[in-house]
């Protein structure tokens, strides 16, 4: 994973602050995101002073907030958008302790005043105005490498990928729970795809590691933990397989049921590619680039480790499928699918991403909200895993054979 060349910032530090031991409080009713002028005025209220930064990230034109020690209540983002020249406004957490706020733009700006008004509380406030594409690339192209060390995590440092499981040691299962932080994912019902995935995946984690398996999670917390990062971590830990959970809306909201995706580089159907844009789509409004640099000797040489992986990993879709099936759960008309979902992109790792259900449907948010369900689905991926692995770690006897 990279980020953005030349990511213009400003970095303020407010050392008064960095010891406070409570989230200042965010204050909606002093706070507005609105037009001004020819361009956009951003002015944030808080409790009390606080360290942030604020940068401008280009493919779309967007400017990014970060915040320390803040909290944001339950009020939604886009509440608080009352300008034309922002398309859409979110925030949440995106490690302990920082917050994000990202302003989808509608063309290129600059920054013409950043700065933070300290009397009883504390206003940071933010100007924009709007320049010509010209003027916005020559600024892209001005920052300083040190930017980076303010950007989201980076990736760990990747180990050679280890030999294919044999069944000599317990199965490395990475559960990715999707979504997180600033991007909750699909919402309906009052809940959030964020929300309901963790829970999820802690209760499939206990059982996982009460039957003999080694069960890793993307995230443990409502964090938002970008999607290569996630890919990296899996085999930074030599995951033997990596599980993205995840249970989305449909808008025409007839889909239920749950339907296992594996790799491919173009979507099975309309549906598909409809998540697969909304999957990645999150992690560029977040500030991250998900653009690789073009690298023909790394591409051959993914493809051939895909060659292995691939089937691997369309074996564990038939596992999943069958023991799903065989419980008596409901799967999506087409259980097995394909999408080009940035976790699945892992070429050493078998990898497949289950939407348990589809939030959108009111039969499926019952059955999310079940306990007993939820057991039941927990039970069958822990059957599909070990079947999968029993047959997966014959096949690999047999290989080095």
């Amino acid at each position: 994973m990279r980020f953005l060349n030349g990511m213009l910032a400003v970095m303020v530090a407010a050392t008064l602050c960095v010891g406070l031991a409570e989230a200042a409080e965010f204050d909606p009713a002093t706070s507005s995101v609105t037009d001004a002028d020819d361009g956009i005025s951003i002015d944030l209220a808080f409790s009390a002073p606080i360290p942030y930064r604020a940068f401008l990230l280009d493919d779309p034109a967007r400017l990014v907030v970060d915040l320390s020690g803040v909290d944001f209540g339950s009020m939604r983002a886009g509440d608080l958008d009352r300008s034309d020249g922002v398309l859409s406004l979110g925030w949440g957490p995106i490690r302990t302790g920082w917050s994000r706020l990202v302003a989808e733009l509608d063309g290129p700006y600059r920054m013409t005043s950043v700065e933070e008004r300290v009397n009883d509380s504390a206003n940071i406030v933010i100007r924009l105005e709007p320049i010509s594409p010209e003027e916005f690339a020559s600024l892209m192209t001005k920052g300083s490498e040190d930017n980076d060390l303010w950007a989201l995590s980076q990736p760990v440092e990747e180990p050679k990928p280890k030999r294919r499981q044999t069944g000599a040691e317990p199965l490395i299962v990475v559960l990715d729970p999707g979504h997180g932080g600033i991007d909750p994912g699909a919402e309906a019902g009052g809940v959030t795809e964020a929300e309901v995935m963790l829970e999820f995946s802690r209760e499939l984690a206990v059982l996982l590691n009460n039957s003999g398996m080694t069960a890793v999670m993307t995230r443990d917390h409502n964090d938002f933990v970008p999607l290569e990062t996630r890919v990296s971590l899996a085999r930074a830990i030599g995951a033997d397989v990596f599980l993205s959970l995840h249970a989305d809306t449909l808008a025409e909201g007839l889909a239920k049921g749950a339907t296992v995706y594996v790799l491919s580089q173009s979507a099975s159907d309309s549906a598909a590619a409809h998540l697969a844009e909304r999957h990645d789509r999150a992690d560029l409004l977040a500030g991250v680039d998900l653009t690789g640099q073009g690298d023909l000797v790394a591409e051959v040489m993914m493809d051939m480790a895909r060659v292995e992986t691939q089937p691997r990993s369309e074996r564990l879709a038939r596992a999943l499928e069958a023991s799903i099936k065989g419980a008596g759960l409901k799967m999506h008309r087409r259980p097995i699918q394909r999408a080009g979902f940035t976790v699945l992109k892992a070429p050493d790792i078998p990898s497949v991403l289950l939407e348990i259900g589809f939030l959108s449907s009111t039969t499926d948010r019952a059955r999310l909200a079940d306990p007993v369900w939820r057991d039941a689905m927990h039970q069958a991926i822990l059957g599909a895993l070990r079947d999968w692995a029993v047959a997966d770690a014959a096949e690999a006897t047999q290989i080095r054979q």
